[in-house]
């Protein structure tokens, strides 16, 4: 490839989205970033499987990988690009002209409206002279050089400033202006080491935002926040009231250290508080419980039980006051439905903080309805078990009415 190639000129899929401008683009960097992580390696034949997953989850742009990195994760995204349909297929470049061929060979096989470079460069003072050892005027002209390059190959080019948010403000503008009038349609402003707080990012993407779009009223403004300070997803969200309109994450969270704001988690935020945000993704949110159990399949790796969104426990209830007001109406204690995310319903776990009210429904349910004096002792009889073994079962329940049937048995013999 030579940097004298004819600049593409066409629609991409990126702006056809992009024309409402209340649209957030879900970009999704499962199968890049997420795959850094330690333990998360994933095969050829695994990313497909995933790909297919996020395609059904109605994921806009799927980073399926970074081509440069190695000759086998090349072949990863060129047969995802291959096999999958739909969405736009993204590789990660550095900024040079070998890597960002290497991302054009890899998504080849994709339309190519549906295939975009993305190219990142860190901006920090640290970075730039700990990693980079390049001057503000080196930094500057390796970004535009490697956009006009990515442009003369790709009509879809995202940059990125690796550390934004430890850059100087004024340097991370000038960057980021240059960058949009090299070609790039997409300006990453990532939270590259979870450094900063919601306030900050609004507040930064907004100023960026007054400044960039009075020459470029189209691009594109984009948060990838890591979760190092436990505030991915909050950022992520402060960033779109800042006026970002595409966001970046992983599903379960997965990435470098902490890991990336969970997409999962943003996705039903921005659905639950569109009373808040007023913005709507493209996500069927559905598939994000099975998104997350097969990731978990590929990677051999668990969630926590409480996580957020797809977690076991996200709409499980112990607690009788819970199950009181979830036998009156679920809305007393759920604010989404667990249909929507892909759960078949919510469930009661029976343990020593459930009430009368639960062990009663669910003895009823199992074709065991007990109630009056019958009930109050199995609820003594429940308690004291419950405080040996900890959760009960629907077998160690009739267990516990079969012991109060025969006591009361017993009694009714000798009376």
């Amino acid at each position: 490839m030579t940097a004298e190639h004819v600049r593409v000129s066409g629609v991409s899929r990126t702006e056809e989205i992009a024309a409402d401008p209340n649209r957030v683009i879900i970009f999704d960097t499962t199968m890049r970033d997420g795959e850094q992580a330690p333990g998360f390696s994933m095969s050829a034949q695994a990313k497909v499987k995933m790909a297919q997953v996020l395609k059904d989850l109605g994921v806009d742009v799927i980073e399926a990988g970074f081509a440069a990195a190695s000759p086998g994760d090349e072949d990863c995204i060129r047969r995802v690009a291959g096999e999958i349909e739909g969405p736009i297929f993204c590789s990660l470049s550095r900024s040079n002209e070998k890597d960002i061929d290497a991302s054009f060979r890899a998504l080849a096989p994709a339309p190519k409206s549906h295939r975009r470079c993305h190219i990142f460069l860190a901006t920090s003072p640290i970075h730039r002279a700990a990693k980079l050892k390049m001057s503000t005027n080196e930094v500057l002209s390796t970004a535009v050089r490697s956009v006009e390059y990515a442009r003369s190959l790709f009509d879809d080019v995202e940059f990125s400033a690796e550390d934004a948010f430890r850059t100087e403000p004024e340097f991370l503008a000038d960057v980021m202006e240059a960058a949009a009038d090299a070609g790039a349609r997409t300006l990453n402003v990532p939270d590259t080491v979870g450094y900063a707080t919601p306030e900050e990012v609004r507040e930064r993407f907004a100023a960026l935002a007054a400044r960039i779009r009075k020459r470029h009223p189209n691009v594109i403004f984009s948060a990838h926040c890591h979760d190092d300070l436990g505030m991915a997803v909050a950022n992520s969200l402060a960033a779109i009231e800042g006026g970002a309109r595409q966001v970046e994450g992983a599903i379960n969270g997965i990435g470098e250290r902490a890991g990336n704001a969970s997409i999962e988690e943003v996705i039903m935020a921005l659905k639950v508080r569109e009373d808040r945000y007023g913005v709507t993704t493209g996500a069927d949110s559905r598939h994000l419980v099975r998104a997350s159990k097969i990731l978990c399949e590929i990677t051999e790796t668990v969630i926590a039980r409480n996580k957020s969104v797809v977690g076991i426990n996200a709409f499980a209830h112990e607690a009788g006051i819970h199950q009181h007001g979830m036998l009156a109406d679920s809305r007393t204690y759920e604010i989404m439905r667990p249909q929507d995310v892909g759960f078949e319903g919510s469930w009661f776990v029976l343990g020593k903080h459930s009430g009368r009210h639960a062990i009663a429904k669910r003895a009823e349910t199992i074709g065991r309805p007990i109630e009056g004096e019958r009930l109050a002792a199995v609820v003594v009889g429940f308690k004291q078990r419950a405080d040996q073994i900890g959760e009960i079962n629907d077998a160690e329940l009739i267990a516990i009415i079969d012991r109060v049937d025969g006591v009361e048995e017993t009694v009714a013999q000798y009376a």
